[in-house]
């Protein structure tokens, strides 16, 4: 028995407003004269729970199909009447929305899988860095060259794994800005639901919205609101705060160079 898809209104509860009106051609001889212009998952259409809206059905979609839309043969017929073209409008709108949802869950799904234990890898340079950091309160004056060391070391690894996760991201808020381009912001489906429909937890992923990645100030160090650019900036504040130690404390030896 083939799957049904109801979309539901508005969009996602009750389906979309139907344009037919009271004394008009009947529902079903519409569907006896556009029925070879439906879409070829199309399988019924039939009332929503509020006056004047449609709830359409359609078999399961895969994401591989071709994107839908009306029949140009529609568009051209001048034998339909606005009711009949508004119907089929409303069809590929519904059609259209469930598209972009399947073929998001089919692209997007194997990314988030890659970028699960990318974020695990990134959390815990992150925590090693700030670790690295707060030993500085114990570390002894002449120990201190030593430390910076090990902190340039745990930088670098944070700056790597940032970067790795970034790379995923970037194409993960592509796929998302894509579906929304189709649906618009009230039917997008967020990267988070489908995550957690694979069974992962992403409630502390940073995946930022997709111009964050390709406006001209996304490559600015500490502007922006990528990964890396959160990273750059706490390493920012914990450089300048040994600088402010190393003013206080009055080290000469200690070149400004070494901290940059």
């Amino acid at each position: 028995m083939a799957e049904l898809i109801p979309l539901k209104a508005p969009l996602d509860e009750t389906g979309l407003m139907s344009r037919y009106q009271p004394g008009t051609t009947t529902r079903a001889a519409v569907a006896t004269d556009i029925s070879r212009y439906h879409h070829p998952l199309f399988v019924c259409s039939e009332p929503g729970r509020f006056p004047g809206w449609m709830t359409y059905f359609f078999q399961a979609f895969t994401g591989l199909e071709e994107q839908p839309q009306m029949p140009l043969e529609a568009i051209r017929d001048t034998s339909l009447t606005r009711e009949q073209s508004a119907a089929l409008s409303d069809e590929y709108d519904a059609a259209r929305i469930l598209w972009s949802k399947a073929r998001l869950r089919r692209q997007a799904g194997p990314l988030l899988k890659m970028a699960a234990p990318l974020w695990e890898a990134w959390t815990a340079a992150h925590e090693q860095l700030g670790a690295t950091f707060r030993e500085f309160w114990t570390t002894v004056d002449g120990r201190w060259r030593a430390q910076l060391l090990r902190l340039t070391d745990a930088e670098r690894a944070a700056e790597l794994a940032t970067e790795a996760f970034d790379e995923i991201a970037v194409k993960l808020s592509h796929l998302a800005e894509e579906q929304i381009r189709v649906t618009g912001e009230d039917e997008d489906l967020p990267l988070r639901t489908v995550a957690r429909e694979l069974g992962l937890d992403d409630s502390d992923w940073h995946i930022a919205w997709h111009g964050a990645y390709t406006s001209s100030t996304a490559s600015w160090r500490g502007i922006g609101d990528r990964l890396i650019d959160k990273v750059h900036k706490g390493i920012d504040a914990q450089r300048e705060r040994l600088r402010e130690v190393q003013v206080m404390a009055g080290d000469k030896d200690l070149s400004d160079s070494e901290l940059v």
